[in-house]
């Protein structure tokens, strides 16, 4: 790192969104009509509110917290078409193993987790007028807000999550429904990189397809053929999209729960590298995978992309010391050519599910204050 360079902050998409915002979102979920002014006003105030505080914060790259979204991935629901109803589906394996602590941690009043959206015709992308929307109270916020972000980013599931975390009943075979998902959503990354702003993909079932039921007890070869094949979608859907302008967030869940069947990111850290982005964020602060630092040393990340480590943990209400993340930082630079760029950033998001936060909402924030004197302590001790 030259003398000139300081390792920048960011978060992962979601923040806590606020109670009547949760209500509003509640009452969707159940099909329940909701006044249209009042959601626009709610979604508009706590978007404002979001980038207001990652402004006091003092975040350097920031969005619009996914208020307006359920859940990270099931917010697709209301954008593509030939999806119907919902179906109960099994928990990964590794909960699986831990059933009595699954049924008690995994509930919320939005969202039931055990449940999946059907497909059940032909999907296409409809959701233009619900994704300008989004974009449209996000740029309103930016405007209100008196802030100077050096970037700002919008999430968008991958092709991958969709097809993992929605019941096919339509397609022959898996691979059929991934890359039409794939060419769906692609109209949804072309919008978000129109913008101006940087396109984040969540993909964590690349890493998490370990710990699924089909793959829990599968030979490592098999796991990297899924991934292989979920990042060759991918890359389809970004074909008009400046790979300059895309990051790609993966991670083992952010949840929590015992991830002792998770992927080892040493061995699919090549597969990840094919994929047509520029920025990486993978879990550096879960303390199942805190050693995995060593797989950037073994596995060099490819010339010209940024690595962004997460280096505050997500699911649990300890803040954590800015030491400590200054430690988490300085290994992963230690490992990685002194060219490669870093962003501090946490594992994961803080509302990845709407009602299902593990943190406190204003022991998140604490949290990202911390991520942010935590990048200054270790940009001082690499220089």
């Amino acid at each position: 790192m030259s003398t000139d360079d300081r390792i920048r902050t960011t978060h992962i998409g979601s923040l806590p969104r606020p109670p009547e915002l949760l209500d509003l979102l509640e009452k969707r979920q159940d099909g329940v009509d909701v006044d249209p002014d009042e959601w626009d006003a709610t979604v508009a105030d706590a978007t404002r509110s979001v980038v207001e505080r990652q402004a006091e914060v003092g975040l350097d790259v920031a969005n619009n917290g996914e208020q307006s979204r359920v859940s990270f991935n099931w917010y697709v629901a209301d954008r593509l078409s030939g999806i119907e109803g919902e179906r109960e589906q099994e928990l990964w394996a590794d909960l699986q193993e831990f059933p009595d602590y699954a049924a008690e941690t995994f509930k919320t009043d939005v969202i039931d987790l055990s449940m999946q959206p059907v497909v059940t015709g032909p999907v296409e992308y409809t959701g233009h007028d619900e994704a300008e929307a989004e974009l449209a109270a996000f740029r309103d916020a930016l405007s209100a807000v008196d802030a100077d972000f050096e970037e700002t980013f919008v999430t968008s599931a991958s092709p991958s999550v969709v097809a993992a975390t929605h019941v096919n009943d339509y397609y022959d075979s898996y691979e059929e429904f991934l890359f039409v998902v794939a060419d769906a959503m692609a109209e949804e990354y072309e919008l978000v990189a129109e913008t101006g702003a940087i396109l984040q993909i969540d993909a964590p079932e690349l890493l998490t397809v370990g710990h699924t039921a089909t793959y829990a007890d599968a030979p490592l070869e098999k796991v990297k053929q899924a991934t292989r094949l979920n990042v060759e979608a991918l890359d389809e859907a970004l074909s008009n999209v400046p790979a300059e302008q895309v990051r790609l967030h993966t991670c083992w869940g952010s949840y929590e729960g015992p991830h002792h069947l998770d992927a080892d990111l040493v061995d699919l850290l090549p597969e990840l590298y094919e994929a047509d982005i520029s920025g990486l964020s993978v879990e550096q602060a879960n303390p199942r995978h805190q050693h995995e630092y060593r797989a950037f040393a073994e596995h060099p990340v490819p010339d010209g992309w940024t690595l962004i480590p997460g280096v505050v943990d997500v699911k649990t209400n300890v803040v954590d010391h800015p030491e400590t993340i200054a430690d988490r930082l300085e290994r992963v630079a230690d490992a990685v050519d002194d060219s490669t760029p870093l962003v501090a950033a946490p594992d994961c998001g803080f509302g990845t599910q709407a009602g299902l936060g593990m943190v406190d909402p204003e022991i998140a924030w604490a949290k990202l204050e911390a991520l942010v004197e935590g990048a200054e302590i270790a940009t001082e001790r690499i220089r």
